[in-house]
């Protein structure tokens, strides 16, 4: 590889707020830019994968300056990528790329003056069909910025009207004091490291994911709880926030965990998400998380507090998103409450809102399907093909319970078509039981004890 490209991009599910979408930005750079970067000869750095002594600034700064490309993802109008974008405008003149998914339709009025490549990002991942759709336009982009001369790559706006500007460097004396600070990521992942500058944040979240993969919620918490600790290193020296993905991913975990007990887990999660405020938070990640916490919480306790709770958070997720996953869950939770209340005209009510909520949930289903065909080659992208059979089956699954949901006779036929596509047994079983659940409530709808006038 001839050059390092540094890509700036938040990292994790990231919401963006003026749309209320949730991205999951990982993604984004192992699916589509990392392997268009390395395929275009270069090799491919993230802030998260590299190894530094201290706070990130430093390494940070210095691959906005010195690397031969960057690659700068601006999706979910990230307040940190857009400023990291102007520091090497402001640093370099040329070999700057700006990519963004097109769910940002409008940018500041300085992004105007650069292009901007856009891609289609479903949420909780990328269809196969636009992973390899972009991993080319990336490519085929970055080939052609290293062919030309310097002169023919001007791609910041600032050396554009600035065109007597002489770009910055660093002394060697520069190099030499701050070459041990920071490195390339390491190329194995070990035991978990001691201190930050032992192992990369990234390394440690492969850590996590496979785990989490194994099932093995105890260790992934444990692990996550490590990475929180090395962060916070940062966060304190900066006096700044801690990112809610850590803390979101933290909450799943933890929860998941069942450790030491599953109430005591449930308990525990839901401390970390009050520090992201679920109450007001318009984060639609942390509001799913919050209504499974309030679900599991009210299967435990039959508090209906937790129920209430549940309801309010998916319905606001809901209508924030449009997802079919806080869709569902908004109807099955409806469902519930309307079978736990005496009052005739409450669970009339909360019955027919399921119902129309399911309505909308096939269309998101349907939607997402049409969108998203069968991928033709299996062969070109493995890691892609498997998201998006997984992603296929719980949009049919969830079409299907939507169905179940509101009695229509062909459910079962729809389910057993998603059960076939099932990658995982696990799967399977965790729709069967859910549709077990439902099946109780249907059977005991309030609107079967109306009446009316002949």
């Amino acid at each position: 590889m001839t050059g390092t490209c540094f890509v700036v991009m938040g990292f994790g599910k990231k919401t963006d707020f003026e749309s209320g979408r949730t991205i999951d930005l990982d993604k984004s750079y192992k699916n589509v830019i990392k392997p268009a970067v390395e395929a275009a000869g270069l090799k491919c750095l993230r802030a998260d994968e590299i190894v530094h002594s201290g706070v990130i600034d430093l390494p940070m700064y210095e691959q906005l300056l010195n690397a031969e490309v960057v690659v700068a993802d601006l999706s979910t109008n990230n307040k940190n990528a857009f400023y990291e974008l102007g520091v090497r405008h402001a640093l370099r003149p040329h070999t700057t790329l700006v990519i963004c998914e097109d769910g940002v339709k409008a940018f500041p009025f300085d992004i105007n003056h650069v292009v901007v490549r856009q891609y289609h990002h479903l949420g909780e991942d990328i269809g196969y069909s636009e992973v390899e759709r972009v991993r080319k336009v990336l490519t085929d982009a970055l080939t052609d910025i290293l062919s030309k001369s310097p002169s023919n790559r001007m791609d910041s706006p600032v050396y554009t009207f600035l065109p007597a500007l002489t770009p910055p460097g660093l002394s060697s004396r520069h190099f030499a004091a701050v070459a041990p600070a920071a490195g390339p990521s390491p190329a194995s992942s070990g035991p978990i490291a001691a201190t930050p500058s032992a192992a990369t944040h990234s390394i440690l979240m492969q850590q996590v994911e496979e785990a989490e993969k194994d099932q093995d919620f105890v260790k992934a918490k444990t692990l996550l709880e490590a990475i929180r600790d090395l962060m916070r290193i940062d966060t304190i020296a900066q006096s700044r926030p801690e990112d809610p993905y850590i803390i979101q991913r933290l909450a799943f975990l933890t929860y998941k965990s069942k450790h030491p007990t599953a109430e005591a887990a449930l308990m525990k999660a839901r401390e970390l998400l009050i520090t992201l405020n679920p109450a007001t938070s318009n984060d639609t990640e942390t509001l799913g998380l919050w209504g499974a916490v309030h679900k599991r919480l009210w299967e435990a306790t039959a508090n209906t507090s937790d129920l209430n709770e549940a309801v309010r958070a998916h319905e606001r997720g809901f209508y924030l998103r449009n997802d079919y996953y806080n869709g569902i869950n908004l109807a099955y939770l409806l469902n519930v409450r309307a079978g736990q209340t005496s009052d005739m005209a409450e669970a009339v009510t909360d019955f027919v809102l399921a119902r129309r909520v399911r309505r909308e949930v096939i269309s998101i289903c349907d939607e997402w399907l049409s969108s998203n065909p069968e991928p033709s080659d299996s062969a070109a992208n493995p890691q892609a093909v498997n998201q998006f059979w997984a992603s296929r089956y719980w949009v049919l699954a969830t079409r299907g319970e939507a169905m179940f949901g509101m009695e229509d006779p062909s459910a079962n036929q729809q389910l057993d078509a998603a059960y076939a596509t099932a990658p995982k047994e696990w799967m399977k079983k965790t729709t069967q039981e859910q549709i077990a659940k439902l099946a109780a409530l249907i059977a005991k709808s309030p609107l079967k004890h109306l009446h009316t006038d002949g």
